[in-house]
C-alpha cells in the first residue's frame, strides 16, 4: 500500500501517524496539509513540516487549556504528542547527543501527560522498578471505582514510545474494560533517551519486574494478567512469556521469531559473511552505500545502532542475533495470538515460524491487503487490529473471567 508517497518509508510512518486518528492521535485534514509541504524522502522537510504543525496543534491545546476548554484542549495535546513525535523520527546521525532529538522527544512526552490528566478515564503515570533504576509507564485504568479488571500489559517495538501506547492499544483496551499497563524498556522513548538503556534479549529480565509491578495494583485482576508485545515487541514478549508464567494470555503483533534473519534475509551473500566474520572495514563501506539509496534501510540501520547501543552497522547487525526464539518458543505455556500482516515489510513470513514452534494454544491470524490491514502491525486499520485482538480476548478469558465495561 503506499500512501500519499512513493517511498516506502514515508508512506508506512504517514500513514502510522494518519492511523492513529481513530483514538484521537491526529486529524486527516492536518496530516495531509503537512506532508504535502514534504518531498520524496526529504528528512529535513520532514522534520520541519511536522514540527511546525506539532507546535500550531501544542498552541491550539495550550490555548483551549488555559480558557477552560477542557475537551478541546486534550484533544490537541493529543494530536501534539503524535506529531512531535512524527518530527523525530528521521533524526538518527547522532540521536543520543542531538539537541533536536531531546527537545521533540520530551514536547512528545509533556503534551501527552498534559492531555492525560485531562482523559475522562484515570490515567496514572508510574516508575516501575528495573534493576537499579525505574522504568517509565502509565496505567490506563477503566474507571475509579477500584474493581479488579483484566488488563494489558503493553510492550512497545523498536522505535515506539510510552506515549504511542495509548493510541496504539490503551484506547481500544478501555473501551472494552480492559485496563492497560504501558511502560517504556531498554531501548525504547525515554528509557533510552533520558536513562540511555539499550535493548537486551532477555526480555523475562524486562517483564518480569512489570508484572511484579502490576499485582500490587488493586485494579489489577492477577488471574486476567495479558502481555502484547507491538512490532519488535512480538518477540519481546514472546521471549519473556516463555519464562514468565502468570499470564493469561499473550498477543504477538505480529509475530517475530528471529530478528537476526529479517535484517540479513534482504542482505548480499557476501555482505552478510563479512558481518558475520566481523570483517567490518569491508561491511560497514557497503552498509553505507546501501542506506544511500533507500530512506527505510538508513533509518533502521542507524536506529539501530542508537537503541542497540553498538558501535556499527555491522555491529547491530550481529547483536539482533541473539533475538530468536530457538530453543524458548517451546516454553511458551498460555494461550497465545499471533498476528501476520500480508505484506509487512519488516517480518514478512516470521508469524508462521513462530506459530510452527509453539506448543501452547495458539491461533494465526493473517489480516489481509484487501482489508487496508496488510502494512506491519496493521497501519491504518486501527479498528480492524483492535476488533481481531479484542474479540478474541474475551473469547479466551471467557467463560468464567468475561471483562465488565
Amino acid at each position: 500500500m503506499r500512501f500519499l508517497y512513493e517511498d516506502e518509508s514515508f508512506s508506512f510512518e504517514t500513514l502510522r501517524a494518519a492511523g492513529f486518528a481513530n483514538y484521537g492521535g491526529a486529524d486527516l485534514g492536518e496530516v495531509v496539509a503537512t506532508v504535502r509541504n514534504i518531498g520524496e524522502g526529504d528528512e529535513e522537510a520532514w522534520l520541519r513540516e511536522w514540527k511546525a504543525t506539532a507546535e500550531r496543534v501544542h498552541g491550539i491545546g495550550s490555548r483551549a487549556l488555559a480558557a477552560g476548554h477542557r475537551v478541546s484542549a486534550r484533544e490537541a495535546l493529543l494530536r501534539a504528542s503524535n506529531y512531535y513525535r512524527t518530527a523525530e523520527f528521521y533524526r538518527r546521525d547522532d540521536p543520543a547527543d542531538d539537541p533536536e532529538v531531546k527537545l521533540l522527544s520530551t514536547l512528545s512526552r509533556e503534551t501527552f501527560a498534559t492531555a492525560a490528566a485531562l482523559m475522562d478515564t484515570p490515567v496514572e503515570a508510574v516508575r516501575i522498578p528495573y534493576e537499579d533504576t525505574s522504568l517509565p509507564g502509565y496505567l490506563f485504568l477503566v474507571d475509579d471505582s477500584g474493581a479488579p479488571r483484566p488488563t494489558v500489559i503493553f510492550t512497545s517495538g523498536f522505535d515506539s514510545t510510552l506515549e504511542e501506547a495509548y493510541f496504539a492499544v490503551a484506547a481500544a483496551a478501555l473501551r472494552r474494560g480492559y485496563n492497560v499497563l504501558a511502560y517504556d524498556g531498554p531501548g525504547q522513548g525515554a528509557a533510552l533517551r533520558e536513562q540511555a538503556l539499550v535493548f537486551r534479549p532477555d526480555w523475562e529480565a524486562v517483564v518480569t519486574p512489570v508484572v511484579d509491578y502490576a499485582l500490587t495494583s488493586a485494579e489489577i485482576d492477577p488471574d486476567r494478567l495479558v502481555l502484547l508485545g507491538y512490532s519488535l515487541g512480538g518477540y519481546l514478549t514472546a521471549r519473556a512469556a516463555a519464562h514468565e508464567h502468570r499470564l493469561a494470555a499473550l498477543i504477538l503483533d505480529d509475530g517475530l521469531y528471529n530478528y537476526y534473519d529479517a535484517h540479513t534475509q534482504a542482505m548480499p551473500p557476501f555482505l552478510r559473511e563479512w558481518v558475520e566474520t566481523g570483517q567490518d572495514d569491508l561491511a560497514n563501506p557497503v552498509a553505507s552505500l546501501l542506506m544511500k539509496g533507500s530512506t527505510q534501510l538508513r533509518w533502521a540501520l542507524r536506529n539501530g545502532v542508537w537503541a542497540f547501543g553498538a558501535t556499527s552497522v555491522a555491529d547491530y547487525i550481529r547483536r539482533t542475533a541473539d533475538y530468536t526464539l530457538d530453543g524458548v518458543a517451546q516454553l511458551i505455556d498460555c494461550p497465545t495470538l499471533i498476528l501476520d500482516a500480508e505484506n509487512d515489510q519488516f517480518f514478512h513470513g516470521q508469524p508462521q515460524r513462530v506459530q510452527a514452534a509453539l506448543t501452547c494454544p495458539h491461533t494465526l491470524i493473517t489480516l489481509p491487503e484487501t482489508e487496508g490491514a496488510g502494512e506491519h502491525c496493521h497501519m491504518g486499520a486501527m479498528s480492524r487490529f483492535h476488533q481481531i485482538t479484542f474479540d478474541w480476548l474475551d473469547t479466551t478469558l471467557t467463560p468464567a473471567t468475561q471483562p465488565t465495561s
